[in-house]
């Protein structure tokens, strides 16, 4: 088996000892290249490069969530083909790492590691579904082009808050839990639009859904971590579906109190719910158009404003080693 290794040397939790270990525990099974880095979107040039390949059997990501999705667009580049392509082991190295841990892969590098290396020996695998979002054809953002997220995407609310954490980042500041609960609070505080909902959900066949202040769109359950907690927006989510929307069309201080508060409480059962709660579950084709333009992020990255995004939930998209 011939592997390429994509490390993210700027990932939270990446140290040069731990892709020593990795590259040294990989090798001994496999001839495998490692490939540091050196700029936003390399990861995804590196798996692109892998993709077109005739002789990459598969890529291993070593970073956090925004390496993962790179690597995933590099080797979705033409589209899936989960047969013909390398298959995709992840190794997290990130604060959070949604998509390793929603798989059950170890949140530590090295048992995560060692865990990858019996599935390759079990010849274990799974075949993920993905979600694609693109600008709306017909509208400003018609231009913009299609990319696959593997956990979650949001338009709104959550997206400004990642908006605002990178800023954080950039300036200096470490990517914690406490970080991000503070930049919540924030942009409870600061958002124009909190109190009148701007997002219409648009899907085939099903009247609209209007006036949201929040929509959150998952491909995974559970959404995300807060520690070792596990957050669940959309219970019902799977790698196995399409995907889900979570919609909330008031966001008072009563209203976010509440939700806050439903989901700190979540669990596989039960997520956010009640009169202004917008659940609906495995849907293929949507769209979301907002009145304003509005914050979008996918796997944890923010992308900037969008107006319109049109999803589609694939399955069967990708092979990876669990």
């Amino acid at each position: 088996m011939r592997a390429l290794l994509v490390v993210n040397p700027a990932a939270t939790t990446t140290s040069a000892r731990t892709r020593d270990v990795l590259i040294h525990a990989l090798a001994s099974e496999m001839k495998i290249e490692a490939v540091t880095t050196e700029y936003r979107g390399h990861a995804r040039d590196l798996a692109r490069t892998a993709a077109d390949s005739d002789d990459i059997d598969l890529v291993v990501a070593l970073g956090g969530d925004g390496t993962v999705n790179e690597v995933v667009n590099g080797l979705l580049h033409r589209g899936p083909d989960p047969e013909g392509l390398p298959s995709l082991a992840v190794v997290p190295g990130g604060s959070t790492n949604v998509f390793a841990r929603a798989l059950g892969i170890p949140n530590d590098a090295v048992e995560a590691t060692g865990a990858i290396l019996d599935a390759l020996a079990d010849r274990s695998e799974r075949t993920v579904g993905l979600g694609l979002a693109a600008g709306t054809p017909g509208t400003a953002d018609e231009a913009v082009p299609g990319r696959w997220f593997t956990f979650c995407a949001g338009l709104g609310f959550d997206a400004g808050v990642i908006g605002r954490v990178e800023q954080k980042r950039e300036q200096g500041k470490r990517s914690t839990h406490a970080l991000y609960v503070r930049q919540v609070l924030r942009q409870f505080l600061d958002d124009p639009h909190r109190r009148g909902g701007m997002i219409t959900l648009e899907v085939p066949g099903q009247d609209p859904v209007t006036d949201l202040a929040l929509s959150i769109i998952c491909n995974t359950a559970p959404w995300t971590y807060l520690g070792n907690r596990p957050i669940y927006a959309s219970p019902k989510a799977s790698f196995d579906s399409a995907l889900d929307v979570l919609g909330l069309k008031r966001l008072s201080t009563p209203a976010v109190t509440r939700y806050a508060t439903q989901l700190l409480t979540s669990s596989p059962e039960k997520g956010p719910h009640g009169k202004h709660a917008v659940s609906l579950h495995d849907l293929t084709d949507f769209t979301l158009h907002s009145k304003a333009p509005l914050p979008f992020q996918m796997d944890g990255d923010h992308l900037g404003l969008r107006t319109s995004v049109t999803f589609t939930g694939v399955r069967r998209a990708l092979r990876v080693i669990v």
